[in-house]
């Protein structure tokens, strides 16, 4: 795995120079790296045509909340994969909570249309460039995004949970 991780990272430099990934990270065998939201559809294009590596599969896409990074609370992972090759990569992107704009990638992978509607729905990620970017999941009506840490975990009004058996 570190022998093919190492070429694959080769040719990611090679193809879109190596300023254009950074967090470069092997989790279980995994290569993983961070890129931009401006760069990420030209990269994923490239994986897609390269005929080298052929990461034709896009296994998935999920959104993710830090609310903690300030100015990068949001983001967003995509899962690549070569089917003939037996390559897998993860890509991540992250970006401010204001401003929760990226490009579209159902244009490259028809299975990104209700991946990208679903980070809309639980995120609130704007996918420019989507054909139908509406909620899937939640109700139509909903003004808000669960899936975002803006409200606290617990009711802290309730007064039927005794300290005592909760360890706090």
């Amino acid at each position: 795995m570190k022998v093919q991780n190492a070429r694959v990272l080769s040719l990611l430099h090679q193809l879109f120079g190596e300023d254009t990934f950074t967090d470069v990270e092997e989790q279980y065998g995994l290569l993983s790296v961070t890129t931009t939201r401006e760069r990420i559809h030209g990269v994923i294009a490239g994986l897609q045509q390269d005929q080298e590596i052929k990461l034709n599969f896009l296994t998935t896409m999920c959104g993710i909340n830090y609310p903690e990074n300030e100015g990068k609370e949001l983001g967003m992972i995509y899962h690549l994969h070569s089917l003939t090759q037996n390559i897998r990569l993860r890509l991540k992107i992250f970006f401010p909570v204001a401003d929760p704009v990226v490009p579209t990638l159902s244009n490259l992978y028809a299975a990104a249309n209700w991946m990208e509607r679903e980070a809309y729905d639980f995120y609130g990620v704007i996918f420019t460039g989507h054909p139908n970017l509406i909620r899937i999941l939640n109700v139509e009506d909903m003004d808000y995004h669960p899936m975002r840490r803006e409200y606290p975990l617990e009711d802290g009004t309730r007064e039927d949970k005794t300290d005592l058996f909760f360890g706090r």
